[in-house]
């Protein structure tokens, strides 16, 4: 769909926008007025207001939405705010339902509640927040105020010179068909992985004397991927007593090792995973049903997931996450209802739900399969939430993602308080966060709400030839982090 802005220049709101909307239909952006479906927004300032409106054409049916903003309460947010308002009004009569999420477009809907709540608001404003202001379903704002309550918990246990830490593994035993995450498989990776270990042992060191110089403190610890337990007993051994021997975890809450793949764990794995450290396992099997398991590209079976978690729980972890996937190919709203239940039979601490997000480094978008309806999309992913409520799971963490099927969301659950600290930390962007491996993305929070990002080269490969640039990188990091009290 054509997109032309007159009067300001605030594209990226509104192509995001019109991608969540009308996510069928191809983006184009036009420097000049034209003729013809498409959208035109604009924005005009009067002696008293700022009017934004949108005309949006679809098949020759012209619809028009109209927002204003008192000139004396201008500022940036709301400017955008009123342009995505006009849109998403402008927009409400072409589509066949209201969408779930209003005119909210970004990944992170929970920010603006969870900084509501954090500025003195109450669960009451903050529904009302996303009602008035962005149009969103009762359904959608009640899992928003309720993860938020959750980060304001979270946020709670913070001091100003904590961090996070992730620790990146890119490399899986075979490539699931969904996944577009730059990442390697494990017969694809060769002689790369030795060499990447022995990149990444120097970053933990590199970055451990930083932290101590700096004054900062570890808050929590996540290895993730990729599948980090593709490595070997000996190789995990390796990295997990480097971490212990470099960071100093006096005041470490949370320690995760993501499991991910059922067929990489096997008892003497998670033996040496609970001893050297870790209080907390995921074990991912996406759904329970064989038949979609092998239509992904995953060999294991439901099966084998049990056996895993059987082995986990053996080993003395009482935090185990488990995610499951709705929309995968093949499935089904009563196929996917069967594997929750199979889940829940388990007990997790935490169960994540994930909307299946179609992009455009995934397997599955080049070849195409047929994905279930939308609406059985919807269905799964209601009987989810509805389903997880009842077993007493609370929403803790959630966010959306580009391409997501029906625009929905990813949503963490957790019983007990058992809250998944590290997600919570690192979607909100509570605290810096200090990210080692190939890919891995660091995060230096700044204040009012201003976030820095510092990015590891892409690719395992180019990471090992960049060593020395990325330690220098980090160096350089960690003493700009030793300045967040000045």
């Amino acid at each position: 769909m054509k997109l032309y802005l007159s009067g300001h220049e605030d594209r990226y709101a509104l192509e995001q926008l019109q991608l969540c909307l009308f996510p069928e239909e191809p983006m184009e952006y036009c420097e000049a007025p034209f003729r013809g479906d498409g959208t035109i927004s604009r924005l005009s300032r009067g002696s008293r207001y700022l009017t934004a409106t949108a005309k949006i054409t679809r098949n020759g049916v012209t619809t028009r939405g109209l927002q204003r903003l008192p000139l004396e309460k201008e500022s940036y947010t709301l400017r955008r705010r009123i342009l995505q308002r006009a849109y998403y009004l402008a927009a409400l009569p072409q589509l066949a339902a209201a969408p779930p999420w209003g005119a909210l477009s970004g990944v992170r809907p929970t920010k603006l509640t969870t900084r509501h709540l954090l500025e003195g608001g109450t669960p009451v404003s903050a529904d009302r927040l996303l009602e008035q202001s962005f149009f969103v379903t009762p359904a959608r704002r009640s899992l928003c105020v309720q993860a938020s309550l959750a980060s304001v918990e979270a946020a709670r246990r913070l001091a100003p010179n904590d961090v996070s830490v992730y620790v990146g593994i890119p490399f899986c035993p075979t490539r699931c068909s969904y996944c577009s995450f730059v990442s390697q498989t494990e017969g694809s990776a060769g002689k790369l992985l030795t060499p990447y270990l022995e990149g990444l042992l120097r970053e933990i060191e590199t970055v451990g004397a930083g932290m101590k110089r700096a004054g900062l403190q570890l808050r929590t610890l996540y290895i993730g991927g990729g599948t980090p337990t593709t490595l070997s007993a000996n190789q995990l051994r390796v990295l997990m007593e480097t971490i212990n021997r470099h960071f100093d975890h006096s005041r470490r809450i949370e320690y995760t090792v993501e499991g991910g793949r059922p067929d990489t764990l096997d008892a003497e794995k998670l033996r040496l995973i609970r001893e050297l450290g870790a209080d907390r396992m995921s074990i991912n099997p996406q759904t329970m049903n064989d038949a979609v398991l092998r239509a992904v590209g995953r060999p294991h079976s439901a099966a084998d997931v049990e056996r895993a978690y059987a082995q986990a729980v053996e080993a003395g972890f009482s935090s185990i996450n488990m995610d499951l996937i709705a929309g995968l190919p093949g499935d089904d709203p009563q196929s996917f209802a069967a594997s929750l239940d199979r889940v829940l039979a388990l007990e997790p601490s935490n169960v994540t739900i994930h909307t299946l997000a179609l992009k455009k480094g995934a397997d599955l978008f080049t070849r195409r399969e047929a994905l279930p309806p939308q609406q059985d999309v919807e269905a799964m992913v209601d009987c989810a939430n509805r389903t997880l409520a009842d077993r007493g799971y609370r929403p803790y963490y959630l966010y959306r993602q580009k391409y997501m099927s029906g625009s929905l969301e990813n949503v963490g659950w957790c019983r007990d308080g058992d809250l998944g600290l590290y997600n919570i930390y690192m979607m909100e962007e509570l605290s810096s966060v200090l990210a080692l491996g190939g890919g891995a993305v660091s995060k230096r929070k700044l204040p009012e709400h201003r976030l820095e990002r510092q990015c590891n080269p892409k690719y395992s490969k180019q990471y090992v030839e960049r060593i020395d640039e990325v330690l220098a990188a980090k160096t350089a990091l960690l003493t700009q982090l030793s300045k967040i009290d000045e």
